[in-house]
């Protein structure tokens, strides 16, 4: 892990290598320690974010499988009955750990509720269930991600000496938790902004299910709406902000109008190169899937871990215990970072159209 690219988030955080163990509770999720160990992933979907399956698949299995434990990693492709019959398949098959990153609150609290009646362990990955009953959750600082992305808009509207800019908002799914998250943190950027008359607060939709195409359809009416004035787009991730791109492209607007991502994906780090977006927020995945594995592996056996953290879940009210990690914003001239962390190769980066632009934002 490439040094400083990454902190965990509350201060007392212990690493997550030196997870302590707390004693047994006797609660009915406390897998039998006389079952092998074995644990179940469900993975969202493919369409959303190219992460789920180039990343988080890859690192959760280099992680259980240095653990030398057995594993299920499936993937729902966005389909709540799949959702929920993947995770009975499982159950079934006897895991004694489950990690899932829901579709949304309401399955996803199913699914866990089901999990701990049969005595199955269970956490909550990337995504919180509201009201659900995960004995962790591990993720990023998820207002922090969307701190990150104001601030990035904020700063790349200045270098583009922008006045009074009109900011169109491309929210995530309404059904997730994260987007709620989000949009919180940047929030807490552009409001004062709007509020003071700085800025001028355009269109803002959601984008159901994270899905890209719809996210085109949304802003080109958006940009209808304003009259074809939008000078700035607070897009939650890569995917939604690519499809804004592609809307802008079409009216020759690409390059002058800053747009913002997350994930660092491929995409959304060639069109940084490109100057068609702004920035993104890198996540290294790997150090959440080696924070989740390692509670996974200790819950599949039994045992107990204290990260040192709670989060509320504010549907629940109970305090769920976590770990959050730090994310990081990604602009030109720090993408190689994201690429000596391994989360992309330069190769993939850095193909014939990026070369110039590589070289350029010190990629070697």
């Amino acid at each position: 892990m490439r040094k400083g690219i990454l902190t965990i988030a509350a201060v007392g955080l212990l690493a997550t290598g030196g997870l302590t163990a707390c004693g047994d509770d006797s609660g009915s999720d406390k897998p039998s320690s006389t079952k092998t160990p074995k644990i179940g992933v469900i993975l969202p979907d493919s369409k959303s974010s190219a992460r789920w399956e180039t990343a988080d698949r890859r690192f959760l299995e280099e992680a259980f499988k240095a653990a030398n434990v057995k594993y299920d990693i499936q993937n729902a492709q966005n389909d709540k009955s799949a959702f929920q019959t993947i995770a009975d398949q499982m159950i079934t098959s006897g895991v004694t750990a489950l990690m899932i990153v829901n579709l949304d609150s309401g399955t996803g609290k199913a699914v866990l509720d089901k999990a701990k009646s049969q005595g199955v362990a269970t956490i909550d990955y990337d995504r919180l269930t509201l009201g659900g009953s995960a004995q962790y959750y591990v993720s990023f600082d998820n207002e922090t991600v969307g701190k990150l992305q104001g601030e990035g808009l904020a700063k790349c509207l200045t270098e583009k000496n922008a006045k009074n800019p009109v900011v169109a908002y491309l929210n995530g799914s309404p059904t997730d938790n994260n987007a709620t998250l989000f949009k919180a943190g940047y929030d807490s950027v552009l409001k004062p902004k709007f509020d003071a008359k700085e800025y001028v607060k355009g269109p803002e939709d959601s984008v159901p299910e994270w899905d890209n195409t719809q996210a085109a359809t949304i802003f080109e009416q958006q940009l209808t709406k304003a009259n074809g004035r939008i000078d700035g787009v607070l897009a939650a991730n890569d995917g939604l902000g690519n499809a804004a791109i592609s809307i802008l492209k079409k009216n020759k607007l690409n390059g002058k109008v800053p747009v913002t991502g997350q994930d660092a994906s491929t995409e959304g780090l060639q069109n940084i190169l490109a100057g068609d977006q702004c920035m993104t927020v890198y996540k290294a995945v790997r150090e959440e899937a080696k924070a989740a594995s390692d509670l996974a592996i200790a819950l599949a056996k039994g045992e107990k871990k204290d990260t040192g953290q709670t989060v509320k879940d504010p549907e629940g009210g109970r305090d769920v215990p976590s770990v959050l990690l730090t994310p990081k914003a990604i602009y030109k001239d720090n993408i190689k970072d994201v690429i000596a962390d391994g989360y992309v190769t330069k190769e993939e980066v850095c193909t014939a159209a990026y070369a110039k632009a590589c070289t350029e934002a010190g990629i070697s």
